[in-house]
């Protein structure tokens, strides 16, 4: 294989590794995990070797046979055998049940009475699976007091290693998108829906998604913004409930119930569907011109 080909096949090898949510190395050599596996297992069963059934007695050896003369031994040690009943180790609990986890997402998000006592919360709450995955958790970017807020999906592999909401190449157009409308980050606030990193960039699961609504139904009422930003369709289904696509939804002025006050909504679409779609960017300009309006003309009427 040539150096061009070494490169390229490289390439094409790290690139697969990230798409599987391998993107962190952790040591500074390779160890091949299947050679150890089988190495263990040639082991225990040296130590260890398997009960026969006590109506099926072993084969006896070529000396023992008729004809053979038996050589001289010396006396040995049985091998060791496990106890019959020996003690398990400790398992790690398992995590809760989902209806029990979404009920324990709802009451510990209904108690938070700020962003912080929510980001607190939401640190040491362990019934999301995703967080035992994740790097860390991703909370949110932005003012607290800002006016509009938009929230997206999950948080991505950069979002993971800096703990920040779309921070990666889709945030980076967001942050353009938002300049065209003369706003930028000390200005808006941004949040996602599952605030931990699916492996590999997945999609969050309905379960997944269900458990960590409570708390992001909440920091919008924390929040409390004049106008709020769907990025994404499964943003928009997750907030609203509604089956119809992105391409359909957006655009139009939705009303979100925040508590005790309504609150005015939009979807858009995903900077990162904008990226593989660039001909698409010209229906959330007209997204971004409706919301910059919006702002202009102040908080619904309650």
């Amino acid at each position: 294989m040539t150096a061009p080909d070494l490169q390229t096949a490289l390439a094409d090898l790290l690139a697969f590794y990230a798409g599987a949510g391998i993107d962190v190395a952790l040591a500074e050599t390779p160890h091949d995990r299947f050679a150890e596996a089988a190495r263990e297992a040639e082991r225990r069963a040296q130590a260890f070797p398997p009960d026969l059934p006590p109506d099926l007695p072993p084969d006896p050896p070529a000396s023992a046979r008729p004809g053979a003369e038996a050589p001289h031994r010396f006396p040995t040690a049985p091998p060791p055998r496990r106890a019959a009943h020996a003690p398990e180790p400790d398992a790690a609990p398992a995590p809760p049940p989902p209806d029990a986890a979404v009920m324990a997402a709802r009451e510990a998000a209904r108690s938070a009475a700020s962003l912080d006592e929510l980001r607190a919360i939401l640190e040491r709450f362990d019934g999301c699976a995703l967080k035992t995955t994740a790097s860390r958790l991703v909370f949110a970017d932005g003012a607290p007091d800002a006016r509009l807020m938009l929230v997206g999906e999950a948080p991505g592999a950069e979002e993971d290693r800096q703990g920040k909401p779309f921070v990666g190449r889709a945030g980076q157009l967001l942050d353009r998108m938002l300049a065209a409308i003369g706003l930028d980050r000390t200005k808006v606030y941004i949040a996602n829906i599952v605030p931990w990193r699916p492996p590999g960039n997945r999609t969050p699961t309905p379960q997944e998604s269900a458990i960590c609504l409570p708390f992001i139904t909440r920091q919008i009422e924390l929040v409390d913004p004049d106008v709020l930003v769907f990025l994404g369709g499964f943003a928009a289904s997750s907030l609203t409930g509604t089956k119809d696509g992105i391409l359909k939804t957006r655009g139009r002025w939705l009303t979100y119930r925040a508590g005790t006050r309504d609150i005015r909504a939009m979807a858009t679409l995903h900077p990162a569907y904008l990226l593989r779609q660039p001909l698409q960017k010209r229906l959330a300009w007209r997204d971004f011109l409706a919301v910059k309006r919006a702002l202009a003309e102040g908080r619904m009427v309650e």
